[in-house]
């Protein structure tokens, strides 16, 4: 028993580097999130950090300012659209390519996985250029078109993650009996594998919710997105309200990703109880 606990103390002493390390890459990346969330309760007129004085005023700004709440409801009706069309159309070409067995399937995956692989201002100089000539640029339609080209290859991981832990032979066994592909997958398959669509589908809000580049070049005017409106901001007044947006946005980052990692831990509760 001693000689156990013996190993295991001299493991972790060990391994201890380790844990500092991680601990302190987490801080690396925490800090300056961090920091923003007191900048927003300054009553400074620009940014500043540490705040002198505490004030809910920055807050009360975005409240009140027309620009600000507009480019909210702009993206998170946008964030919303690109989230229902993401999640379906990815959830189909999961499906479609968890099924398949022809050999071009692993290029086809290689294509959807393309925006996440290729810088993102190369994808939005090529829809800014595209947009122009259907004037889909300033646009909701547009931005949704570029949202979800950005948050399909999320979906089709979080899916395809999904789909082979599942056993397709519960699908064939309805298709069988008398079902449809379609009736198959909606009653069989979807439920099994929800926990994988709803944090697909958290992960496309999220994408939609913070891009930035793509929505720099095909957004603008009443139709700029808040990280627009944000950049703009930075730009030209340095507004303390960015710090109130920024917080907020974290905060909701935060709410999803709580939600996407009970999704995942419900999902293998799941597997662990069909596989018993």
């Amino acid at each position: 028993m001693k000689s156990n606990f013996k190993r295991r103390l001299t493991s972790v002493a060990s391994q201890s580097w380790l844990y500092a390390l991680v601990i302190l890459a987490m801080l690396f990346l925490l800090i300056p999130t961090l920091i923003v969330i007191p900048m927003s309760f300054s009553d400074a007129r620009y940014l500043s950090f540490p705040p002198k004085t505490l004030s809910f005023q920055a807050y009360l700004n975005y409240v009140a300012s027309v620009e600000w709440r507009s480019s909210t409801t702009v993206s998170l009706i946008t964030a919303t659209i690109t989230t229902l069309l993401a999640t379906i159309l990815g959830t189909a070409a999961s499906y479609a390519l968890h099924n398949s067995t022809q050999r071009y399937v692993r290029i086809l995956r290689g294509l959807m996985m393309a925006p996440m692989i290729v810088p993102t201002i190369f994808t939005a100089l090529g829809l800014f250029f595209v947009f122009a000539r259907f004037g889909l640029n300033n646009s909701i339609p547009g931005l949704v078109i570029g949202h979800t080209l950005l948050a399909l290859p999320y979906v089709i991981i979080n899916v395809s993650a999904g789909l082979k832990t599942y056993d397709m032979t519960q699908e064939h066994a309805a298709c069988i009996l008398g079902a449809s592909r379609i009736r198959a997958f909606v009653d069989i398959t979807l439920p099994q594998i929800r926990f994988s669509v709803i944090a697909a589908a958290l992960f496309s809000f999220a994408v939609s919710l913070d891009e930035a580049v793509v929505s720099l070049f095909i957004s603008g005017g009443d139709g700029a997105t808040l990280t627009k409106r944000m950049f703009t901001s930075l730009r030209s007044d340095i507004d303390p309200v960015i710090a109130v947006v920024a917080t907020i946005m974290t905060l909701l980052s935060c709410v999803m990703l709580a939600i996407t990692l009970m999704s995942q831990r419900r999902a293998r509760r799941y597997e662990n109880v069909t596989e018993a």
